[in-house]
């Protein structure tokens, strides 16, 4: 077998029509389509939802459930807030700058422009408490091979000691990576 691409990431929202046309202003994503079911149809348990899509790109959909008969959303309080995240691709810096400059002239609060070497991204959340990342490739392939050739050597060594390997310690000293 062979996975083709990503169906859809479903995660759960407050408000589905909050959610859907906050994501067409501030992402510029396309509304695709809206289900809705009062039972569930892999278990057939009684519960009203609506599930909308929308569209991220190059095939890629983002899907929200509204479900009102459960308890308020709520969030993993063992995994900081940085760690769970949806990481949408820009194809530019200046893409990147412009996205922060609407999102904060909209009152949304954001968290960069950071540099992570090989990308730049911004951080922000939508109404919904998920925190989302705009990133923008910027490294070499040089930089993209190297990365590459250790990331196994990474992994076991990670998997051993638990702590950071130092394979890739490059990206981190400015100096070296310009």
């Amino acid at each position: 077998m062979t996975i083709d691409r990503i169906h859809h990431v479903a995660y759960r929202c407050k408000d589905a029509k909050q959610t859907v046309e906050w994501y067409v202003k501030h992402l510029n994503m396309n509304f695709v389509l809206a289900i809705a079911e009062d039972l569930v149809p892999s278990t057939h348990a009684p519960d009203p939802y609506m599930h909308v899509f929308l569209d991220a790109g190059h095939g890629n959909v983002l899907a929200f459930f509204e479900l009102p008969n459960s308890p308020a959303m709520g969030r993993d309080t063992h995994t900081p807030d940085w760690v769970q995240h949806i990481a949408f691709k820009v194809d530019s810096v200046q893409a990147l700058e412009d996205a922060k400059a609407r999102l904060q002239a909209a009152g949304i609060e954001v968290v960069g422009v950071t540099d992570h070497t090989i990308f730049k991204s911004i951080y922000f959340f939508d109404p919904n408490g998920h925190r989302l990342e705009l990133a923008c490739d910027v490294g070499t392939p040089e930089m993209y091979q190297n990365l590459d050739e250790v990331k196994w050597a990474m992994l076991e060594e990670w998997s051993q000691t638990k702590r950071a390997p130092k394979h890739a310690a490059w990206m981190h000293n400015k100096e070296l990576t310009h």
